[in-house]
């Protein structure tokens, strides 16, 4: 097999470079958010074509829903409903947050490498009234492509941007933090409405 039957090679990923939300052109519209157990948030999501209109339309639509949330440091398209492999980060400014990386958005992100588990309190807009204890690893090395330009991107993060990406990554699979807990004991009423 050639490499291009098996994906680009790891020399062809890259890091974010000058990639910022504003690349995407469009300008984004605020989405309602989804609550379990509404469908669309327990369904593997569906590649996208990252340079298609419909994903950088969606990309922008996730960082201007996740902008006006508060407290939101992540949205995947399931939880505004739509079952596609593309979610947005940011942890800026987030207390816990150590390694930042800004606003960005991924399609098709996957996991190739994560060590040092932790657990970790978690919450979630689509499930607002509970957080849940959830070990996730503390470094994380993913793999995903731009929206808009398609250009695979290879990121190295750790502690709580890690986590969060974890949380998206899971969504776009069909899963909850409540699917991740060790048991009912690990899931609390949440105490701040934000």
């Amino acid at each position: 097999m050639s490499g291009e039957e098996n994906g680009p090679d790891v020399e062809a990923y890259v890091g974010l470079g000058d990639w910022t939300p504003e690349s995407l052109v469009v300008p984004g519209e605020v989405r309602p958010v989804v609550s379990a157990p509404h469908p669309v948030l327990s369904r593997a999501a569906d590649g996208v074509d990252p340079t298609a209109k419909e994903t950088v339309q969606l990309a922008a639509d996730l960082v201007a829903t996740m902008r006006v949330s508060p407290g939101c440091v992540g949205l995947a398209a399931p939880q505004v409903g739509v079952g596609a492999r593309v979610f947005a980060v940011d942890v800026t400014g987030h207390p816990k947050a150590v390694t930042v990386h800004g606003t960005f958005v991924l399609c098709n992100a996957r996991v190739v490498e994560a060590t040092r588990w932790k657990p970790g309190r978690e919450g979630c807009m689509s499930v607002p009234d509970l957080t849940g204890d959830v070990k996730r690893a503390s470094r994380l090395v993913v793999e995903g492509d731009l929206p808009g330009t398609g250009e695979p991107v290879r990121l190295v993060t750790d502690g709580f941007e890690a986590r969060a990406l974890q949380h998206e990554i899971d969504h776009c699979a069909g899963l909850l933090f409540l699917d991740r807990v060790a048991g009912a004991h690990a899931v609390y009423q949440r105490k701040v409405y934000l």
